[in-house]
């Protein structure tokens, strides 16, 4: 094989530049985080039950719920949480080989089965089924400078205005806004309420009773009678929307004949819909909303784009109405991926500066040179087809990766200029001698790495998805140097316990 290439050094440079090529394509592609997807993958089933406590919220949604997920592929426990607010939440972790899609799916179908179950309150405000991401990627907050706006503001503005344009960003997997939208508040009087004999279940049929929707018609439509020329649609009242019209919701007649209304047992108000959050920024009234990124979503551009989105949107705040980032790991991430190019491009120079001091010619020092970028982005390729992310782990196996491909191409192209000294041939004849000599140790070091890094790489948990880029990562550097380079990584003092190896085999 080497004599091939040694033979077309043409259509070698072909294939390393295509390689070059394919990994700088897969380099623009691939995402982005400062650590890989170590934790096994969580599906969140969530519900909300409004002025239920704790207690009934487990007994009549949580176990109702847990006990309709059995016989899903994968699942390996489930956690679960109920609060004072009415919110709960079903955590499902699975395990890491898992297709978190097909389990989502599973899932949803086993949900189908309890929510028959549940409470009529808890099917009527909806059940969330997500994948779930145990950290925040950023977290946005509006402030309002000159106080004029409340929380509550804020959270309704977030709410009808950001939220939904930010959760349509590409990279973004989920968003959870400190606060809720507008709710229209009855606080009823209980005084009053005895006095006139009344009930809540009484107030809220009548609010329901009114507070309706219902659709007008039409006016002229077909069958129609004879010279009929007009036909037109009739709009009806619709849903209530100002505190005056929740007010005049009638709920009885009197004995005296007056009418009883609802403001004359309560006291309405426009406010927010739950009160279980309240966010200050720097003492200025301010809501937040937190954002999760998406399974395999480049953390840094995501970030951009989010960004961007806010810069636009930023034109249609209310007066005295910025945005801060009070979270943001993007600067972290940065930090951390650009500090190990830098250590990458050092070890890049100081290799070539090593080479060259103890070398002392320039045409030998930039042979193994080149073959750095041919590896590294070819690795890229391979990391980007196994779906790697580019992180701090697979970074700092790449600045180890050089050590071991320099060190032994050096000893490589050394080998060549000893037999050019030593029996007076050319270079080409050289080089092929040089890999016949060697070709068998080769195949031994590749065979000793890969043995080292692929059983760990099958290992189940969080120890094999840490050492699977390692193993791609060796074993594609090694694989590719084997068939398209002269300069193929290899240490002369393990040669001679290759190839015993080998004979021991």
């Amino acid at each position: 094989m080497a004599n091939f290439f040694i033979d077309r050094p043409i259509f070698a440079w072909v294939v390393a530049i295509l390689i070059m090529v394919a990994g700088a394509l897969s380099l623009a592609t691939l995402p982005v985080a400062q650590f890989p997807a170590i934790a096994a993958p969580v599906i969140t089933i969530s519900a909300s039950y409004p002025g239920a406590s704790a207690k009934t919220l487990e007994d009549s949604v949580t176990q109702v719920i847990e006990q309709q997920m059995k016989g899903i592929d994968g699942l390996v426990y489930m956690y679960s949480s109920s609060d004072s607010a009415g919110q709960t939440a079903v955590n499902l972790s699975f395990n890491s080989d898992v297709n978190i899609d097909i389990a989502q799916v599973q899932v949803q179908n086993k949900l189908q089965l309890a929510v028959p179950l549940l409470p009529s309150e808890v099917q009527r405000q909806g059940l969330a089924v997500t994948k779930s991401a145990r950290n925040f990627l950023l977290i946005v907050s509006l402030i309002s400078e000159d106080g004029s706006l409340t929380g509550a503001d804020l959270s309704d503005f977030i709410a009808a205005n950001i939220q939904d344009p930010l959760s349509r960003v590409s990279g973004v997997g989920e968003t959870q806004l400190f606060g809720a939208q507008y709710a229209m508040r009855v606080w009823l009087d209980p005084v009053k309420m005895t006095q006139f004999r009344l009930n809540p279940s009484d107030i809220v049929a009548a609010i329901n009773e009114q507070n309706a929707q219902i659709p007008g018609g039409q006016v002229g439509a077909a069958p129609a009678l004879a010279g009929q020329q007009i036909n037109f649609t009739v709009n009806a009242s619709s849903r209530f929307e100002t505190i005056a019209q929740f007010e005049n919701i009638f709920l009885k007649a009197n004995p005296d004949g007056s009418s009883l209304f609802l403001k004359d047992v309560a006291r309405l108000e426009l406010n927010s819909q739950i009160f279980s959050a309240e966010v200050f920024y720097n003492g200025k009234p301010a809501s937040g909303m937190a954002i999760k990124l998406a399974s395999g979503a480049n953390a840094l551009n995501t970030v951009s784009l989010i960004k961007a989105e806010l810069d636009s949107l930023s034109q249609f705040y209310p007066p005295g109405v910025r945005h801060v980032y009070p979270y943001d790991t993007a600067p972290f991430v940065k930090i951390s991926i650009m500090e190990v190019f830098h250590t990458l491009g050092e070890a890049i120079f100081l290799v070539f500066l090593v080479m060259y001091l103890f070398l002392q010619n320039f045409r030998i020092t930039l042979i193994p040179t080149i073959a750095i970028p041919v590896v590294l982005l070819g690795t890229f390729g391979v990391m980007s087809m196994a779906g790697y992310s580019i992180n701090s782990l697979t970074m700092f196996g790449m600045v180890l990766a050089i050590g071991l491909l320099v060190d032994d191409a050096i000893v490589v192209v050394e080998n060549v200029e000893r037999i050019m000294h030593e029996e007076k041939i050319g270079p080409k004849e050289a080089a092929k001698k040089s890999m016949a000599q060697i070709t068998g140790a080769l195949v031994g070091v590749a065979m000793v790495i890969a043995a080292v890094f692929i059983p760990m790489a099958f290992m189940s948990g969080s120890t094999g998805v840490i050492l699977l880029p390692c193993s791609f990562r060796w074993l594609s550097c090694l694989v590719r140097l084997a068939l398209f380079s002269d300069s193929f990584p290899l240490r002369l003092s393990l040669r001679c316990r290759c190839r015993s190896l080998l004979r021991s085999f």
